[in-house]
């Protein structure tokens, strides 16, 4: 990996982290569904715009067309629905500790490639999802027993742990879902039209629940940005970077961007990082790296020897 493609695994882990950010700002004001809506809608129309200047229309279309069922089943699961739980739990969770919830995705992802689409798992992958969900397990504990501010209580933070976790799962499903019927159609095909189908489905939902007090300017800047950088801008960085060092290497991104969550939250929101937090978010990462391959071996372990010099 060279310099440049390095600077864009980091804009990139820095634009999916704020995305937590802005989330925190829109929700408040805008609502679930509206704020969603308005992040996919803002997505579809940078991806389109792009699938359009990059290919010939009749052949998307065609693509699009052909693939529609699985395209807004993906898009369902991988951008409608944990949108929105993550800002449901955003009303009560903080930025930082969401963002490191995100982490858990590829756990659940090699958790559902292993039951549905029988994928082996190593023992040391085994025991890399052990312990990522021990990390979680210790980072919802954490926001639980530590006393916050907003009148949240346990079986609120609870809640919001629990749909932030059920998001990371439907990735991880939306993930498995994508290999069995999508692969071979174009990356940037697959994004655009997932992201139009997660349009359709979120519009009316947005007309329903369209917040009656005025929007603050604060609100509309996080929508914006949202949409835009952490969207549109942020996939097609992403594809890039899938084309340039492949897919294997792009994943390598779920480790950084709670490093930003973290971070934004704090600077801008003045989110306080508990020790409780920086430990569950550490276990997470590392079960994540066990389960995904990113750590083959635990060289304290060393490699096996002969059983004759077994000792």
């Amino acid at each position: 990996m060279n310099t440049k493609n390095l600077l864009q695994l980091l804009i990139l882990a820095a634009l999916w982290g704020a995305s937590f950010l802005f989330i925190r700002v829109g929700v408040t004001d805008l609502g679930v569904a509206p704020l969603m809506a308005l992040r996919v809608g803002i997505g579809a129309l940078f991806l389109v715009f792009l699938l359009v200047a990059r290919r010939p229309v009749r052949q998307s279309v065609a693509t699009i067309r052909e693939r529609a069922w699985p395209l807004l089943v993906v898009g369902i699961l991988n951008s409608a629905a944990p949108f929105c739980l993550f800002a449901y739990a955003e009303l009560t969770l903080s930025a930082g500790v969401t963002s490191v919830i995100n982490a858990s995705t590829p756990l659940w992802g090699a958790l559902v490639a292993f039951l549905w689409l029988r994928d082996r798992l190593s023992a040391l992958r085994s025991a890399g999802l052990a312990v990522g969900f021990l990390g979680v397990l210790m980072l919802v504990w954490d926001q639980i027993a530590t006393p916050h501010g907003g009148g949240a209580t346990a079986l609120t933070t609870a809640l919001a742990a629990a749909a932030a976790l059920g998001a990371t799962l439907l990735y991880g499903i939306a993930a498995n879902y994508t290999k069995r019927y999508l692969t071979g159609v174009d990356p940037l095909t697959v994004a655009a039209g997932t992201m139009s189908g997660a349009t359709l489905v979120m519009l009316p939902l947005a007309v329903i629940y369209w917040p009656a007090t005025p929007v603050s300017l604060h609100a509309w800047g996080a929508v914006i940005a949202l949409g835009v950088a952490c969207t549109g801008l942020a996939y097609m960085l992403y594809f890039n970077l899938v084309a340039a060092i492949g897919p294997a290497r792009t994943i390598t991104v779920t480790f950084v961007i709670p490093i930003f969550g973290i971070l934004w939250g704090a600077l801008f929101l003045s989110e306080s990082v508990s020790p409780g937090m920086l430990e569950g978010c550490f276990v997470i990462l590392i079960g994540t790296a066990l389960a995904t391959g990113a750590i083959k071996r635990v060289p304290w372990l060393g490699p096996r020897r002969p059983s004759g010099a077994d000792t």
